[in-house]
């Protein structure tokens, strides 16, 4: 119990994190497809800058644009095995695939596939802000 509450409070106070991953990959490529790419505060929307990322960092030339909506454009993995729906690089995969999911993507409106292994949990359970504000209220009184 004591381990516990001083991971949620290193997670939520120090990390400042709402949430963390449990579960395990399963495969199914969805999160590849399917790319948004945040640059500093912004979702890039632009061709341009995304041809400047590619020259500073290697895990750029890896992505594909395959379209642009209202949040921005749109990238597909392309080591991507189309038949196998496996990584072709996976053993030497970027950070940024490795630490797939992360917090921000729940941040920009992103979600999970519902055939994705992983989950996104709260670290502070419902219940428990509940009774946090509770007390407050009670002490207030």
């Amino acid at each position: 119990m004591l381990w516990e509450n001083l991971r949620k409070f290193f997670l939520s106070k120090i990390l400042r994190r709402k949430y963390y991953r449990t579960g395990k990959c399963k495969a199914c490529g969805k999160c590849c497809t399917h790319i948004y790419v945040k640059h500093y505060k912004h979702v890039l929307n632009d061709e341009k800058e995304f041809e400047k990322l590619q020259f500073l960092h290697k895990f750029y030339t890896y992505l594909k644009v395959i379209g642009k909506d209202e949040v921005g454009l749109i990238f597909e993995c392309q080591n991507l095995d189309a038949e196998t729906h496996h990584c072709k690089i996976h053993k030497f995969r970027p950070g940024i695939c490795r630490r797939y999911p992360q917090e921000e993507l729940f941040s920009m409106g992103g979600a999970l596939s519902d055939d994705c292994g992983y989950k996104m949990e709260p670290i502070i359970s419902f219940g428990e802000v509940l009774a946090s504000e509770k007390k407050k209220l009670k002490n207030l009184r």
